[in-house]
């Protein structure tokens, strides 16, 4: 990597880290998404009851594969086969989980959490439920500040989540958001995590690559 490129992210993701951690969420920083499961590894207890919201950076990081091991008792919302109802079924105990992993639309560097969602099930366990909840993230979801954020997840996630899930909406047709009311639409919910109420219950990974959208 350019020298000056990896000053900038060292630079900026300590900041993150550092803003985090006043903000009650805990931190850490690994330079690539190889770096994700082995930390994982560290963090969450074999035969802990483990679920996750739907999210690209974690088949991206291998973190399926690894929840699906049979160390954990995984929820599995992506398991073949599955049925509307057994989905709804595993949202809901998911806020029984030990473990919820995610990732999120943007941070900002004074160290908030900002995204959005359709459904909701992945903000509600974000914000209560599970006891602990992990959030993964690449550099790519960086931002200056919650405009910028708000910015990036109406502009940027939401539509190449809206094409990844071939759905009818403005945003698929130019990459825009249009602030629409589509009955497919995604963009149900729209939460700023300013801060973790419980010290240390959000965890959040910073990794030093692009991951998701």
């Amino acid at each position: 990597m350019n020298p000056h490129k990896a000053w900038w992210i060292d630079t900026n993701f300590e900041t993150v880290k550092k803003n985090l951690e006043v903000r009650n969420f805990e931190c850490f920083i690994v330079e690539k998404k190889e770096d994700v499961v082995p930390l994982l590894e560290k963090l969450i207890s074999k035969g802990s009851v483990v679920s996750c919201g739907g999210s690209m950076t974690l088949f991206e990081c291998g973190v399926i594969d690894f929840l699906r091991n049979g160390n954990y008792n995984f929820l599995d919302r992506y398991k073949e086969g599955i049925t509307p109802e057994e989905l709804g079924e595993i949202y809901r105990k998911s806020f029984w989980a030990d473990y919820y992993l995610m990732s999120t639309n943007a941070i900002t560097l004074d160290g908030k959490l900002i995204n959005i969602d359709g459904n909701g099930n992945r903000l509600a366990a974000l914000l209560f439920g599970p006891k602990n909840v992990i959030v993964i993230a690449g550099k790519n979801k960086l931002v200056l500040n919650e405009e910028q954020g708000l910015l990036r997840v109406r502009n940027i996630a939401s539509p190449m989540n809206s094409k990844r899930l071939s759905r009818n909406t403005p945003c698929t047709q130019d990459g825009k958001c249009h602030d629409c009311l589509s009955f497919e639409c995604i963009c149900s919910h729209i939460v700023v995590t300013r801060r973790s109420p419980a010290k240390g219950r959000i965890k959040v990974v910073l990794v030093k690559e692009d991951l998701g959208f």
